[in-house]
């Protein structure tokens, strides 16, 4: 059987590498409007909530230039998401930093869910596209066309060794969210202590939703190897932890099916098998 192709374009938009990618037969014409249109957005987005230009509206509404409600819609709506992501998580995930409103621990999870929902999740409604989906940073959001024959296999790779596979994960619909201190260091800071997150090396948690699988990938690190009673909270969510010294633990929709001894956890692959809609990674057929 022929293998489908596989249509990829690639942007570096708000500091990491963003990519599209959509399988299937599309129109050479259309697949470049969708990325177009795609990429435009996310680069709007980052202009309204960048850290680091002093015209962006996160900035001149933290120096008192712009009041919240004369800035984009987009920074009420995202602070709202914040502060419910804080309440949801009893405090693991905040956007507010000694009373400083920083939402760039959420928006690129939330920016490539709603650009990928708005730009190519309606290509799977063209004739011979049977999948697309966004890798912003090795998080992703993945569409399948109904009663394709497709599945995205999405690798989450030893935060030890980027050689190896600690996980692959069957998604048809969903999303797949990594975080941790293995590639940029101990930049997650605990809420609770104001000290940096220690002892989860990463955490991956995928769900249907990009921006709520970043929070929680988020909190689980802040809350540490030790405790997964979050788990409960989180919703239908399904995942590993690794700790320091390389031990994992798993959960299938918010229930721990187990703990990897050390020596075992770099070289155990298993599959997670995700009901339709219901790191880093890396994603393949």
């Amino acid at each position: 059987m022929r293998r489908p192709p596989r249509h990829v374009e690639v942007a570096g938009i708000m500091g990491t590498a963003i990519s599209v990618h959509v399988i299937g037969d599309v129109d050479s014409h259309v697949f470049a409007a969708a990325t177009a249109a795609l990429f435009d957005e996310l680069r709007l987005v980052d202009r309204v909530f960048s850290p680091y230009r002093d015209d962006s509206d996160l900035l001149r509404v933290a120096r008192g230039e712009l009041a919240m409600v004369d800035a984009s819609p987009w920074v009420a709506e995202v602070a709202q998401a914040c502060a419910q992501a804080e309440s949801d998580t009893g405090g693991l995930f905040t956007a507010t930093w000694a009373g400083v409103f920083d939402p760039t621990g959420y928006v690129k999870g939330w920016a490539a869910e709603r650009t990928a929902r708005a730009h190519l999740a309606p290509l799977l409604e063209c004739p011979g596209v049977i999948a697309a989906g966004i890798n912003a940073g090795g998080d992703l959001q993945l569409f399948t066309a109904p009663g394709a024959d497709w599945t995205w296999n999405v690798a989450i790779v030893d935060p030890f060794d980027r050689t190896r596979m600690l996980a692959t994960v069957p998604v048809r619909d969903g999303a797949v969210a990594t975080s941790g201190s293995a590639e940029r260091g101990a930049h997650i800071i605990d809420p609770r202590s104001g000290r940096a997150a220690t002892g989860a090396a990463s955490a991956t948690v995928v769900s249907a939703s990009l921006a709520h699988a970043d929070v929680w990938a988020t909190a689980a690190v802040v809350a540490g190897f030790d405790d997964l009673g979050w788990i409960g909270r989180a919703g239908p969510t399904t995942g590993l932890i690794v700790d320091d010294a390389g031990r994992v633990r798993r959960w299938l929709d918010g229930v721990e099916v187990g703990v990897d001894p050390v020596d075992q956890a770099a070289r155990r692959i298993f599959s997670i098998d995700l009901p339709r809609a219901s790191s880093s990674t890396s994603l393949s057929r």
